[in-house]
């Protein structure tokens, strides 16, 4: 089971590491970014737009955040388009999910969580401290495209290991 101490680094970690992927892509053009690479969500854009969109719905599970819409398309649709506030949304979803992050604890971690799919036709459950696991894994896999992404284009981050995350991220 994971602990409150591992979500918190956990969205501290996904706090930093955003900050720098989207300071490498804001290099970018929008062309660039919205150029289909043969990602699991084919560009930068959208692969940074999922990621955004899936840690939506996961927050709205967890902490009852405004809820994404069909519409939304898995950070494919309309709501996620514009990079400036693409941006803007990330930055702010990140101080949503550290303050999520650091008001933590255990009962609720080691409860049996119940959530609906996004379509609403399956229900399930399993143990809140796996699906928190699962949300934080989801961001840092989606992220790893993303580097790649950037990386093809010649741009380069700062180190992705966790071990090297800055003590001052809140």
């Amino acid at each position: 089971m994971i602990s409150p101490i591992h979500a918190l680094l956990m969205a501290r970690y996904n706090h930093w590491q955003n900050g720098l992927l989207y300071e490498a892509a804001d290099a970018l053009d929008d062309k660039q970014r919205n150029e289909d690479r043969g990602a699991f969500f084919g560009s930068l854009h959208t692969t940074l737009a999922h990621i955004l969109w899936a840690d939506r719905v996961w927050m709205n599970r967890f902490a009852g955040t405004p809820a994404t819409v069909l519409s939304d398309d898995q950070g494919k649709g309309l709501a996620y388009q514009d990079w400036q506030t693409l941006k803007t949304d990330r930055a702010t979803f990140d101080e949503t999910i550290l303050g999520w992050a650091h008001d933590l604890d255990e009962a609720w971690l080691e409860a049996d969580f119940t959530w609906w799919n996004t379509t609403r036709t399956r229900k399930s459950t399993q143990p809140a401290w796996r699906l928190v696991a699962h949300f934080f894994n989801h961001q840092t896999h989606h992220r790893g495209q993303a580097h790649a992404l950037l990386t093809a284009f010649g741009s380069a981050t700062e180190s992705t290991d966790l071990l090297v995350t800055p003590a001052d991220v809140s």
